[in-house]
């Protein structure tokens, strides 16, 4: 991919535990709202014996479309390249990071040799109150807003599922972006569609990740849905889960990758 040399990249690449270039790299592309280096050492833990992880940073008030932000892990990966090139990519997005895994691998399909999908937001169109809240979100006051991040957790998480710690990251999480961002990322995945011509093309693995109780999403019907147009795919239904399963103290996407025996050990 031909990169545009007047963008700059914002963005980065955060290392949760330590640089492991003997592996795997393991790119994690994480929730809307998740700039938290605590939140997402919660999720990636267990990775780092395995690969080698990367996870992407938004900064709290980047407004770029999908095209831009897919470009922006590319030009990262590439300077990964660089460092320690040709070895295996992993590339895993949850809920809004699974629209942009979605969105690399319909620009970008060599570059990646595995794909992880947990919740993803590509079925937000579908929710009727989700479409239309998109739409809303303009009109409603700076205080409701700051309001709605207590409000929303419920449908995010299995609360009995979270150890304390990680409700307070998520909270944190969720209060991190600010207004106008949120909007923006509303619409975006609002607008998101996945090329399924594309999706038909993409031949390396794909392990598609859906919590049962997701509240926010219809996760699973999505899963399953998606892996009617991969030709190499597998799902898994985490019957307790909810959204942000990843946040579970009884759920670790390490195991699940060991059960499902989705990569080798190296």
């Amino acid at each position: 991919m031909a990169l545009r040399t007047n963008h700059k990249c914002d963005s980065y690449f955060l290392t949760p535990v330590q640089h492991n270039p003997g592996k795997p790299l393991f790119v994690f592309l994480p929730g809307m709202d998740e700039t938290g280096k605590d939140l997402i050492k919660l999720q990636t833990k267990g990775l780092e014996a395995e690969f080698d992880v990367r996870c992407f940073i938004i900064p709290p008030d980047d407004l770029n479309d999908w095209n831009l932000l897919a470009e922006d892990v590319i030009q990262l990966l590439q300077a990964e390249f660089v460092t320690v090139p040709e070895r295996s990519v992993y590339l895993c997005g949850e809920s809004f990071g699974g629209c942009l895994a979605l969105q690399l691998i319909m620009t970008c399909p060599d570059l990646f040799d595995r794909l992880i999908l947990v919740n993803p937001a590509s079925s937000f169109a579908k929710v009727p109150w989700l479409d239309l809240g998109s739409f809303l979100l303009p009109l409603t006051p700076q205080w409701l807003y700051d309001l709605s991040s207590f409000t929303a957790l419920p449908f995010l998480a299995q609360l009995t599922r979270v150890s304390f710690p990680g409700l307070r990251y998520l909270l944190q999480s969720v209060q991190s972006a600010p207004k106008k961002t949120a909007e923006r990322r509303l619409v975006l995945m609002r607008e998101f569609r996945a090329d399924v011509e594309k999706l038909r093309s993409f031949y390396q693995p794909v392990l598609l990740i859906a919590g049962q109780h997701d509240h926010l999403l219809p996760s699973v019907a999505e899963v399953h849905r998606l892996a009617k147009f991969f030709p190499h795919a597998q799902t898994v239904t985490l019957p307790h889960s909810g959204h942000t399963c990843l946040v579970e103290s009884e759920v670790q996407l390490a195991q699940i990758l060991r059960e499902t025996q989705f990569y080798e050990p190296f």
